[in-house]
C-alpha cells in the first residue's frame, strides 16, 4: 500500500526537524551576563603610608611615594572588581590636583579620569549605569579627632556642612551624589576614624577596610603593606558579593545645606550668592530642590572664600 500525502508530509517534517536538530549532548548558547560596571572615587588622605600633607602635595620629596601607594590601593580594589566579573571599572582621581594617579600606574583594564575642575568633581563620570560606587583613601570630617588630616572639601575654608540637619564628610556627600543616580556605596577605606563614620552615615552593611590606626592628626599605626592591599581586595570581592542587597544613600528632597566657614571674612563673600541666608558670622544656608544643583553651588560657596 502506497502512503499517502499527509504520511510522506509528516514524515518530511521529521526528518527536516532531526537535520536542524542540536547533536545529542550539545549545550545552547548561555545568555550574556548583565552589565557589572564599577565607580572608584580615589582621595589620598586614607591611603596607606599616608600622614602628612607633605605627602599629599606636589612639590614636596615624599609625593611621589604617595602616588605610587595610591595607585596600588585603587589596584587592589580593580583587581577584586574583575574577578568578580566587573565589565567596566572607571577611577575618578579625586584628591587636589585631582592628577595624582600616574596613568601608567594603574591596572590597564580601568579607566581614569583626571584633572579638575570637574562639574561633580571628586564624583565626576558617575551616572546610572553603574552598579555600584567604591569610596577608597577616603579621611574623616572636619573636626575629628584622632584621625589623618581629618577636613571637609577644604581645610582652610570649611569648618563643617550639614544637609538636612546631618552633618556630613565627604564620603556621605559623595555617596548623596552617587544614590541620586541610584547608585550604592558598598566599599570605603581609610583609617579607623573614617570607617567609623562610615558606619554612622550610610549604615553598618557598607564593607570598610581600615588600613591605618590615627594616633592623632599626623600619626599613624601602619598596617603591614601587603596585608593592606589583601585585605583591600577582600573587602571588594565581599562587598560585590553583598550588591544585591545594597541600597543607595538618598538625601530627601528639598535640601537645606548649612555651610560653616572658619572666619567670617570667608562667609562675606558666600553671602552674596543669590539664596543665600546667613545664620551667623561663619555660616550660611540654602534650600535646593534638586541634589546636584544644591551640591554645585556648596562648591562655588567653598571654591570663592578666601583662604584664611
Amino acid at each position: 500500500m502506497k502512503p499517502t500525502w499527509l504520511v510522506l508530509f509528516a514524515l518530511a517534517s521529521l526528518a527536516a526537524g532531526l537535520a536542524f536538530a542540536p547533536p545529542s549532548g550539545a549545550q545552547t548558547k548561555p545568555a550574556p551576563k548583565p552589565p557589572l560596571k564599577i565607580f572608584i572615587s580615589v582621595d589620598m588622605e586614607g591611603i596607606w603610608g599616608v600622614v602628612n600633607s607633605e605627602q599629599t602635595s606636589a612639590g614636596n620629596p615624599e609625593y611621589a611615594n604617595a602616588r605610587k601607594w595610591m595607585a596600588q590601593d585603587v589596584n587592589a580594589a580593580v583587581q577584586a572588581a574583575f574577578l568578580a566579573g566587573a565589565t567596566e571599572v572607571v577611577v575618578n582621581d579625586s584628591h587636589g590636583s585631582m592628577r595624582n594617579i600616574v596613568a601608567g600606574d594603574l591596572d590597564p583594564r580601568a579607566t581614569l579620569i583626571t584633572g579638575t575642575p570637574k562639574p561633580l568633581s571628586m564624583m565626576q563620570g558617575i551616572d546610572a549605569s553603574f552598579q555600584a560606587c567604591f569610596l577608597l583613601g577616603y579621611h574623616a570630617k572636619a573636626g575629628t579627632e584622632n584621625a589623618i588630616l581629618d577636613h571637609t572639601i577644604s581645610g582652610s575654608v570649611v569648618r563643617s556642612i550639614k544637609v538636612n540637619g546631618l552633618e556630613l564628610p565627604e564620603l556621605g556627600l559623595n555617596a548623596a551624589i552617587a544614590g541620586y543616580y541610584g547608585v550604592p556605596v558598598v566599599l570605603v577605606t581609610g583609617d579607623t576614624a573614617v570607617c567609623r563614620q562610615t558606619g554612622e552615615v550610610l549604615g553598618p552593611d557598607v564593607v570598610t577596610v581600615a588600613v591605618k590606626e590615627a594616633y592623632g592628626r599626623l600619626a599613624a599605626k601602619l598596617l603591614p603593606m601587603d596585608e593592606v592591599r589583601q585585605k583591600i581586595e577582600a573587602g571588594a570581592r565581599e562587598a560585590l558579593k553583598k550588591l544585591s542587597g545594597a541600597k543607595p544613600f538618598k538625601l530627601a528632597a528639598p535640601c537645606r545645606f548649612e555651610l560653616a566657614y572658619h572666619v567670617s571674612a570667608q562667609a562675606d563673600m558666600g553671602a552674596m550668592i543669590p539664596g543665600a541666608q546667613r545664620l551667623d558670622a561663619r555660616t550660611l544656608a540654602f534650600t535646593a530642590d534638586d541634589y546636584i544643583q544644591g551640591f554645585r553651588a556648596l562648591r562655588a560657596m567653598i571654591s570663592i572664600a578666601p583662604a584664611r
